[in-house]
């Protein structure tokens, strides 16, 4: 098999770079040219100037969901010119009733399943990234980036630009502004060709995508399927110089789990700036000293319940957000929130012709990072100073062959983890998608660092009779009682072809038992693994349901010496349609091994119970009115009681509901309701609630209320080995006023705190209030 992907890879190195094809943006699609008016206009929502007499015209002629390039429903223009230093786009949205409009006023990046219009742009047409931007009828921004090497859309990343919206008798209409300080192009030519498409969404029983042109459902790539956009003559990005000072100050209490414990009070206030220089339109500098890298909105809830792998929280600080795309690769080897509180940070991203560049560099106060395994993983902390570097290049010879490096280093006095990858993505035609990517790391821990994981000062493991209950050993004690440097490698190749009523996929990844990615989040390792999956799509006429797709996939898992951990066959079913409706919902048979019976060795064969499971799951979302989103998502069936090694069954119930009170109220909540039984009982019951209510006062301006309880109830006679709580609470609350000039001019004032209950606590007794004010200011130079 790896001759054969060997062989593969070098055959589509050679036919990408002497392919002519182009999969870009392509005026064949859509082409609209730009007129450059050396004048500016007011964002106020109305198009009086008489520029807009000269800007260019276009038509939103195209449904392209769930209708399949169809006529759309209703009329949409847009309008657009540019400066010399700016984009501007108009959009007269029409609609027969426009008492029937959802709109709302929402805090930025909350308006999805309002009627929207917005604006995709690939600045070097090369099918590799694109802005996005969209505005509802209010004029409340949306913006997010989607990489077509990823194939993820991510809306962390938020741009400095102006919109303003409102209504009229005939439907509604939005202005737009787009600094060319955003964009990174080449500004070497004198006229630009980038890649365009606009959009309106517009919802009704079903959300009805429109478009300038058509959409291709038989060609997998949709950034291949842009039109293009001539013009700009002239453009740049001026100085582009960014410069944000903050002030931040919190005064908190903390106490022991007592409710007659003395409270402890810590103060603290800090200023730091932010840095932000476009050096040239396609090189951009980002620094940062003394950073508020402090979180204002609370994490969603989640349960780490009868879970053996560390929990993933995404990462939400603005410095990192910044061009982060331009480090992503198809393996998540780079996650910023291993850098928890740098005192500086540092990073260059650039771009040129085919060409793309990214350094980051910052401290922390500590190594925090993952300790892997193949049936489990942790967090890790070491007490010193680290620094962290990422670098990336990219080379795109020919628009349908990529080939990329990475290298990370994670380094501290009496520890290190250096590694380097480098990957591949090949589109030999529309339908065919090859990716490939190698990584190795050398890694080196401190000689006691395996101490932290055995819970008990003596972790000496050589005695025969160890037992999952009675021994101080785990796999992550294993895995870093290490002697000196350890080294490893991973490896992972994918091909997937997509055509507009099928598909079939298969991927095959081996990563070393002594790999380590701390800069990333790989959570696993010393496995293989071989998944080959595909599905049917059909796309009814007349129908409540728009979209209905069959499919499943099969794979198989070992460890490194070949012993079987997982074999999984799913098959899954999922239909979209009338009340924005979507469904999906699968059944899961699989075999897969539970803990090991004797923890102080690393076997599988021998060492494991292999554990039969057949599960089944459903998802569903639908807006039954346009106020009012509700959601389910649960599954039932077997399971693993991996504290005590045996078979279980599990039920778990996760309904929601995003009501919208008025234009500016919001309710959002979640309830997580988790069941697992044995056969003499019921293990436990554990409820998760996640209650945010928002009220958005203007379009700068919200009040937050947010709170996430938890509850575990565990009956402590079922535990074989252990002696748990019967009764565990925590709750946590948090109350945010906010002022977004914008998304970097910014004044938040709250308040949070914390309680916790467990059999010694009979009530939930407070630990941590926090009382905390932060604001910031963007100088546009």
């Amino acid at each position: 098999m790896i001759n054969f992907f060997r062989a593969v890879f070098i055959t589509s190195i050679v036919s990408a770079v002497v392919s002519q094809n182009c999969f870009a943006g392509s005026s064949q699609q859509f082409h609209l040219d730009i007129p450059t008016i050396n004048q500016e206009v007011e964002i106020d929502g109305d198009f009086n100037e008489p520029v807009w007499q000269q800007a260019a015209q276009v038509m939103l002629k195209y449904e392209t969901s769930p209708g399949e390039n169809i006529a759309a429903p209703v009329n949409t223009y847009a309008k657009v010119f540019a400066s010399k230093s700016s984009l501007y786009f108009a959009f007269i949205a029409h609609d027969p009733s426009p008492e029937n409009i959802r709109v709302n006023l929402r805090d930025r990046d909350k308006s999805w399943g309002d009627d929207m219009v917005g604006i995709k742009l690939d600045t070097f047409n090369n099918a590799r990234l694109a802005y996005q931007f969209f505005i509802n009828a209010y004029g409340v921004q949306s913006d997010s980036i989607e990489n077509e090497l990823t194939g993820q859309e991510s809306d962390a990343w938020d741009g400095i630009w102006y919109s303003k919206g409102k209504l009229t008798e005939q439907g509604y209409q939005v202005e737009i502004q787009l600094p060319l300080r955003l964009f990174n192009f080449d500004d070497s030519h004198p006229l630009q060709t980038w890649g365009l498409e606009l959009i309106r969404f517009y919802p009704r029983n079903e959300t009805h995508r429109l478009s300038t042109h058509q959409i291709d459902r038989n060609v997998a790539c949709q950034l291949c399927q842009l039109g293009t956009v001539s013009g700009l003559a002239g453009a740049t990005q001026g100085k582009d110089l960014q410069i944000t000072p903050s002030f931040v100050a919190d005064q908190s209490e903390q106490r022991e789990l007592a409710q007659t414990g003395p409270w402890q009070d810590n103060t603290n206030v800090e200023a730091g700036v932010d840095l932000r220089w476009g050096i040239t339109p396609t090189t951009l500098l980002n620094a940062t000293i003394n950073p508020d890298f402090s979180q204002v909105e609370a994490d969603a809830g989640q349960l780490d319940v009868n879970n053996t792998f560390a929990l993933f929280f995404p990462e939400k600080r603005a410095f990192f957000l910044d061009n982060k795309d331009y480090f992503d690769t198809q393996l998540d080897l780079l996650h910023t929130r291993n850098i928890g509180s740098p005192d500086y940070g540092v990073k260059l991203t650039s771009k040129t012709d085919d060409h793309t560049f990214a350094m980051l560099a910052a401290n922390d106060i500590q190594s925090q990072f993952l300790v892997p395994g193949n049936l489990s993983s942790d967090i890790a902390v070491i007490n010193e100073q680290s620094h962290n570097v990422a670098t990336r290049y990219r080379f795109d010879p020919s628009k349908q062959f990529s080939v990329g490096g990475l290298v990370t280093l994670k380094q501290a006095d009496d520890y290190h983890n250096y590694l380097a990858s480098v990957d591949v993505k090949y589109q030999p035609t529309k339908q065919d998608t090859f990716t490939a990517q190698y990584a190795h790391s050398q890694t080196q821990y401190p000689d006691d660092f395996f101490n932290q994981f055995c819970g008990r000062d003596d972790c000496n493991y050589t005695f025969d009779d160890c037992e999952i209950g009675d021994c101080a050993i785990n796999e992550r004690v294993l895995r870093t009682d290490k002697d000196g440097e350890f080294d490893d490698a991973m490896y992972n190749i994918a091909y997937q072809h997509e055509r507009r009523n099928w598909y079939v996929s298969t991927n095959y990844e081996s990563i070393g038992s002594d790999f380590r990615a701390d800069l990333g989040f790989i959570d696993k390792v010393d496995l293989t693994k071989y998944v080959f999956g595909g599905g049917y799509i059909w796309y009814p006429d007349n129908h409540f349901f728009s979209r209905i797709e069959l499919g499943g996939d099969w794979d198989i898992t070992h460890s490194q010496n070949d012993e079987r951990l997982e074999q999984e066959t799913e098959m899954f079913i999922e239909f979209e349609g009338g009340l924005q409706s979507y469904i999906a919902t699968g059944m899961i048979q699989r075999e897969r091994v539970g803990r090991r019976h004797n923890p102080s060795i690393i076997d599988i064969d021998g060492n494991t119970t292999l554990f039969e499971e057949t599960l089944g799951w459903l998802y569903t979302n639908f807006t039954p009115v346009g106020s009012l989103k509700l959601e389910l998502d649960m599954y039932l069936g077997d399971d693993i009681d991996f504290a005590n090694n045996r078979p279980a069954t599990v039920h778990m119930y996760n309904p929601g509901i995003e009501w919208k009170i008025t234009e500016s109220l919001v309710l959002d909540f979640s309830h997580r309701y988790q069941t697992l039984d044995v056969d003499d009982g019921r293990l436990f019951t554990a409820n998760l609630s996640d209650v945010r209510l928002n009220w958005q006062l203007t379009l700068n301006s919200f009040i937050r209320l947010s709170s996430v309880y938890t509850r575990i109830e565990r009956d402590p006679n079922l535990y074989l080995y252990q002696n748990p709580d019967k009764r565990y609470q925590d709750l946590g609350n948090e109350l945010l006023y906010g002022y977004k000039l914008n998304p970097q001019s910014v004044f938040y004032v709250g308040y949070s705190d914390a309680f916790v209950a467990n059999d010694d606590i009979d009530s939930l007794t407070q630990q941590e209030k926090t009382y905390f004010m932060k604001m910031s200011y963007a100088w546009l130079l």
